[in-house]
């Protein structure tokens, strides 16, 4: 990937009363870099049981370029490009959710429990635009995943 047509990705998840903190963190870690330094927030949910808040910004462009790296892992990026439009809201930015239990395990999957948002670089800062450059970068990921398999 040439340019990286990120701002930034935001990588997030919560670790509840019930989850090992630290197999949570290693389920977060499969999409960063080694030197990656998270965030924690400790909050309190409804019921008074104790959260933790696992999260982190990358905005160096090699930092955004493996974490979109790791997206070619999915196997589902076609999926991805079908649904853009769903997965981008009019502030430019991107989500898609990842499965925590199968990150646990060092696989990358579409699922819940984490949650991936990067800031698309558009110019101008329209949706439409951002689209365009997610689709893109996507593409260009897909055609990556291609040659190397």
């Amino acid at each position: 990937m040439r340019a990286v047509p990120f701002h930034y990705v935001d990588l997030r998840t919560f670790c509840y009363a019930t989850e090992d903190e630290k197999r949570v963190e290693t389920a977060l870690r499969t999409y960063l870099p080694e030197a990656a330094e998270l965030e924690r927030d400790v909050t309190e949910g409804h019921n008074g049981d104790r959260i933790v808040i696992l999260s982190v910004r990358l905005e160096r462009a090699d930092d955004v370029r493996y974490v979109l790296s790791k997206l070619t892992e999915l196997g589902e990026l076609d999926r991805l490009l079908d649904e853009l439009e769903t997965r981008i809201d009019d502030n430019c930015a991107f989500y898609i959710g990842l499965d925590k239990q199968a990150a646990f395990h060092g696989d990358v999957a579409l699922g819940e429990g984490l949650m991936l948002r990067g800031k698309v670089e558009a110019y101008p800062a329209k949706r439409e635009r951002a689209i365009e450059t997610a689709n893109e970068a996507l593409e260009d990921l897909a055609a990556r995943a291609d040659s190397e398999n």
